[in-house]
């Protein structure tokens, strides 16, 4: 019996290849699994078969069952128009994989180098561990100075320098300020943008502890505060756009005299400090964003860099890239710690 079912299987399945209208299937089928067809007379001698081969039987039946239906479902298919794998025109243009994209923080890094790139300034880039000799003395902040709390700054546990003094995670991009010019030999002009990571051990809707900054330095002869106002000026109308506003606050940086700082109205609120439910906003409070640092370059710190402050000036300005793009027309972001959730439905949008 077992060679008579193999026998009907390899027919049957010739037979149903064949066929190629509806109603000749039918009566394939008809002649095969109908009362009276092939099948099914074949399979009635199961049970005059020795009992000891009867499970075996039974498990082939099954299987050349199996194989004939599925053979005539396909024939029935194919027949019907309707082919069970896609149909495939090789020369249809190709549909392209899905891409990811650039983190929205590098694409904020490339914008802002762009910008400050077109006025001539040199991306450069300065270590991310550096010795507090860079970080802070040579910026003109004594060992007093609250920055250099172990509440404010990551100290790195290692040797120690006889006189660059400890290493630390890089508090601010300023570190890169004298590093340049020694960089120049100590001969401006000066024009550089340093974008890196820095490190302070914040964490709410507007910190991080690690973010990424940018620095701004111009020295040269004639610098001025206008030259300052200007840049700054310029960086708003291309990378805000027109509806957003700057502001100038007098403050105290140690490196800068004088110094500003650089306000911004809220890209939630747009300055008005309340949503349009009346509610508070949660972002700025009162509609204005602190940017970032400014002002012209502490006579200390050109000394520092081996520069004659009698005879060149300048300006520098630090400002948080996550902060900025967030300040940006459009993203309304309220907490800059989705920026580092990997969630995939946040960081799909930009």
């Amino acid at each position: 019996m077992e060679k008579e079912l193999e026998k009907l299987r390899l027919s049957a399945l010739t037979k149903i290849q064949h066929t190629l209208d509806s109603d000749s299937l039918n009566d394939v089928f008809l002649g095969l699994l109908g009362k009276s067809g092939q099948f099914t007379r074949l399979v009635k001698k199961l049970k005059d078969q020795p009992t000891s081969e009867k499970p075996n039987l039974g498990k082939l039946v099954n299987k050349v069952k199996n194989e004939i239906e599925l053979a005539l479902e396909r024939q029935k298919n194919i027949i019907a128009g309707k082919k069970l794998e896609e149909w495939l025109d090789v020369t249809a243009p190709g549909i392209k994989p899905p891409q990811g994209h650039l983190h929205i923080v590098t694409q904020a890094i490339e914008e802002i180098t762009r910008i400050y790139e077109r006025i001539g300034f040199t991306r450069v880039r300065y270590p991310e561990i550096d010795w507090e000799w860079y970080a802070f003395e040579s910026l003109n902040m004594p060992r007093s100075h609250p920055a250099r709390d172990d509440f404010e700054t990551f100290f790195i546990d290692g040797p120690t320098s006889p006189t660059l003094g400890r290493m630390v995670l890089t508090p601010h991009t300023s570190n890169g300020q004298v590093r340049e010019m020694e960089r120049l030999h100590h001969k401006p002009p000066i024009r550089m943008i340093n974008i890196t990571k820095c490190y302070r051990p914040n964490w709410d809707v507007s910190h991080v502890p690690m973010f990424h900054q940018f620095e701004g330095l111009v020295v040269d002869k004639g610098i001025n505060i206008t030259h300052l106002k200007g840049t700054m000026d310029y960086f708003a109308r291309e990378f805000f756009g027109k509806d957003r506003k700057t502001r100038l606050r007098p403050f105290h940086f140690q490196f800068t005299e004088p110094s500003f700082e650089v306000d911004i109205n809220c890209g939630i609120c747009l300055g008005k400090g309340k949503l349009e439910d009346e509610t508070t906003c949660r972002f700025c409070k009162d509609g204005w964003l602190e940017l970032g640092g400014s002002g012209m370059v502490h006579p200390n710190v050109l000394k520092a860099g081996k520069i004659d402050p009698n005879i060149y000036t300048g300006f520098a300005f630090g400002w948080g890239v996550e902060r900025t793009y967030m300040m940006k027309s459009g993203t309304k972001l309220d907490d800059i710690r989705l920026l580092y959730s990997n969630d995939i439905r946040f960081l799909e949008q930009f």
